[in-house]
């Protein structure tokens, strides 16, 4: 009876310490990606159990909550300053899920609900919900997302820098928002299960982080309830969900890998490809410059692109109103166009 919360310890221990060193490091998505390895590192040491359903509902709730804080008036009244860039942004979204889906399933035999949400460019908690409520191949998934943003994270920096002929400080940030209150975030908390529960009953995919992402960006559209959520909060359970990733990561057989590394190989280069094409049109049409484009075009890696563009100074409001909103149409989408599976056994591993 020891055994059971031992492992689930000494995970969350091993998902702190690698997300402590990659904070310190400043690796992007830290807590997120050091929670991952540590899980990884835990499942090699032969502890390979299963987080309880409650944690991981707990952390799609919450993380719904943080997308749908994003959602606010100022911006909504940013993203309508660049009508004809969305535009092409959500064309080059649907394009890269496209083509990268066609080649995996004419190339590498993959189904169709696998090929989709591989090489759907970002939203990867909202790709794990949908994927697990569809009973989808969530490891080799992972494998074409993880690559990509890995790839993306080493190599976009320095052609972003160099297409700026070097890295320039940014010092006019705009202030951050403050932190909602903790009434305020009851009441997001409080009405993203609500509605979460109701998702469940009409068999939404992802129910529960669907309903926060829904309620929290009605709260934050109406200021009912602004700002925030608190950073200790939001890590935790992105930490979750890289726990969850990283138990799926352990579960891949070695085997596979070399099929798995040529599949996500070339779902990155249609990808980044068709982004790179359409960064071009953005510069003919929008005029703006091709770093900036580049970088607001990049497909995923929301934190880092933004970050990046701070560092670089290439209009951080320019690509950070793009990647919102391709992160969060991509978050809404999917439960919508992957209706969830009824489950046919009551069991952990089942609903997982």
């Amino acid at each position: 009876m020891t055994a059971i919360p031992f492992s689930h310890a000494g995970k969350f221990l091993a998902a702190i310490l690698f997300g402590f060193v990659f904070d310190t490091l400043g690796v992007p998505a830290a807590w997120f990606s050091g929670a991952m390895a540590g899980t990884i590192v835990w499942g090699l040491l032969g502890f390979k159990r299963l987080l309880p359903r409650p944690f991981i509902d707990a952390a799609m709730l919450v993380s719904g909550v943080v997308m749908g804080a994003a959602i606010t008036p100022e911006a909504m009244a940013a993203a309508a300053t660049y009508p004809l860039s969305i535009l092409l942004l959500a064309m080059s979204v649907a394009t890269v899920t496209a083509t990268s889906a066609v080649f995996l399933i004419r190339f590498h035999g993959w189904t169709r609900d696998d090929a989709v949400l591989a090489s759907l460019p970002g939203a990867l908690t909202a790709v794990v919900a949908v994927g697990l409520s569809r009973n989808a191949d969530t490891t080799r998934i992972l494998a074409v997302q993880a690559f990509r943003l890995l790839v993306l994270i080493a190599v976009l920096p320095f052609a972003a820098s160099f297409a700026t002929g070097g890295a320039t400080e940014f010092e006019a940030a705009a202030a951050p928002p403050g932190l909602a209150t903790p009434h305020a975030f009851i009441l997001m908390i409080g009405a993203g299960l609500v509605l979460g529960l109701l998702f469940e009953r009409w068999r939404v995919a992802a129910p529960l982080l669907l309903g926060g992402t829904v309620a929290s960006s009605f709260l934050h559209l109406t200021e009912l309830a602004p700002g925030t959520v608190a950073p200790e909060v939001a890590s935790a359970a992105f930490m979750t969900i890289g726990i969850l990733i990283g138990e799926r990561v352990c579960s891949i057989d070695r085997a596979s890998l070399p099929a798995l590394y040529r599949a996500a190989l070339g779902s990155f280069v249609i990808g980044l490809g068709v982004s790179v094409f359409f960064a071009c049109l953005a510069v003919l049409i929008v005029g703006i410059d091709f770093a900036v484009a580049l970088v607001a075009f990049s497909p995923g890696a929301v934190e880092s692109m933004i970050v990046l563009a701070l560092v670089l100074g290439l209009e951080p409001l320019y690509v950070g109103v793009h990647h919102i909103v391709r992160f969060i149409g991509i978050g809404f989408a999917l439960p919508l166009l992957f209706p969830a599976e009824k489950q046919h056994k009551v069991g952990d591993e089942n609903l997982r």
